[in-house]
């Protein structure tokens, strides 16, 4: 959470006082967020959702995924990414990430095969995909592109949106997200019939509130409806977003400007497919080695990229054990039609993406964030490269901040 103040509590208190908490209600919250938000992208339709989680799995929904196909998935994403995809019965292809903490487009060309069905670029952390890459692997191979901008919310690719270039874009708004509702999603897309798909995934009886779409057959599943309060405070926080995004780029320009000396020692900027277009919710570095990204965080403690638990495949539970449902009849790792879809796991698949993960550190920017934390955060980053990578001492490096750092400022947090 970066931003939630008295606006908040007052639309809140405004929705309470109405009645009105139902989203089919006139003058709805929701809907005024869904169209602003679309507005926003730049896209036809949005849709508001529980969770990004619900939101990845309607939007997976919505481009027809089943039984049968394979969805490639990068190897380093919150776990949500590789579950959506078990829960309309597909198979995740965990494939490598590159320096940029994205997915490889070039080992996304080499993972297609037969049963490949669709891509899912992750904008890990706020930091951009290749999409120009990946739309043109996609276009040549017929692959759906559903774009998980969960972490990406305000960010984008070369003057585009984030979640409004593929097929069909799926955000999150939980607590630790830039934008947030406490928990909360939402799925975008310019495409008529896969948005009402995605509206029947959301709600599979939206249609007796807001009448049938022609040609468009209802089909069952849970509810993942949002609420007027979700809505109320979603329109609020998307009055700030611009602003904290825009702060953020600026405190990451200050830092990056003011380390790019350090380059000499060996501290490099990770590469970034579109730099002045993300989040800029973190600067990242790529050291030399693992163990000297641990030297680095013992002086400064922030993330190491492989060290965040459930956003590296060696985490995910359910996928390396093949428990893809609550039922085993129900598990696409036992249905017939997945018999020919790779489904074997194993936690060094992807060495090459562990290998990046050990070694980059994650230094996060907050749009609070005063003059004085800002020039701490950089006076911290100089001492730990002194200690990691110069042979200073930690004695001898002035290893304690310049400045305060507000811990509320400076949480990592989980990034579900």
């Amino acid at each position: 959470m970066y931003v939630v103040g008295e606006e908040e509590i007052e639309a809140l208190a405004n929705v309470i006082r109405s009645g009105k908490l139902f989203r089919y209600e006139d003058d709805s919250e929701c809907e005024r967020f869904e169209r602003r938000y679309a507005d926003y992208l730049d896209v036809r339709h949005t849709g508001l959702v529980v969770s990004g989680t619900y939101a990845l799995s309607a939007a997976m929904i919505a481009v027809g995924l089943g039984p049968g196909d394979e969805v490639l998935i990068p190897a380093h994403t919150y776990m949500a990414t590789a579950t959506a995809v078990l829960t309309t019965g597909a198979i995740p292809v965990i494939v490598d990430i590159d320096e940029s903490i994205t997915v490889d487009p070039a080992a996304i060309e080499a993972a297609i095969g037969p049963r490949t069905k669709a891509i899912v670029p992750v904008h890990m952390w706020g930091a951009a995909c290749n999409m120009d890459a990946i739309m043109e692997i996609a276009r040549r191979h017929d692959l759906k592109v559903i774009e998980d901008a969960c972490q990406g919310v305000g960010g984008g690719y070369e003057g585009r949106k984030f979640g409004a270039i593929g097929d069909i874009g799926a955000f999150s708004f939980n607590y630790y997200k830039n934008m947030t509702s406490g928990e909360g999603g939402a799925v975008a897309t310019s495409n008529d019939e896969i948005a009402e798909r995605a509206r029947c995934a959301i709600d599979p009886c939206h249609y007796y509130w807001t009448g049938r779409a022609e040609g468009i057959k209802p089909f069952a599943g849970n509810g993942g409806r949002a609420s007027e309060l979700m809505g109320a405070m979603l329109n609020v926080q998307l009055d700030r977003i611009d602003g904290m995004i825009s702060a953020m780029r600026a405190e990451k320009k200050k830092i990056v400007a003011a380390t790019a000396r350090l380059d000499n020692l060996g501290l490099k900027l990770s590469p970034m497919n579109s730099p002045d277009y993300d989040c800029a919710a973190h600067v990242m570095y790529l050291l030399p080695t693992a163990e000297l990204a641990a030297r680095f965080v013992d002086v400064f403690p922030v993330v190491i990229a492989g060290k965040t638990g459930r956003h590296t495949y060696t985490e995910w539970d359910q996928v390396l054990m093949g428990i893809g449902a609550a039922h085993p009849a129900m598990n696409p790792y036992n249905h017939p039609d997945n018999a020919d879809c790779r489904t074997t796991y194993s936690k060094d698949m992807c060495a090459r993406s562990l290998e990046i993960l050990n070694r980059t550190v994650m230094v996060p920017t907050h749009p609070d964030h005063t003059d004085e934390e800002t020039d701490a955060i950089i006076h911290n980053i100089e001492a730990a490269s002194q200690v990691a990578l110069g042979g200073t001492s930690a004695d001898e490096a002035a290893t304690r901040p310049t400045g305060p750092l507000d811990p509320k400022k400076f949480d990592m947090g989980p990034s579900a």
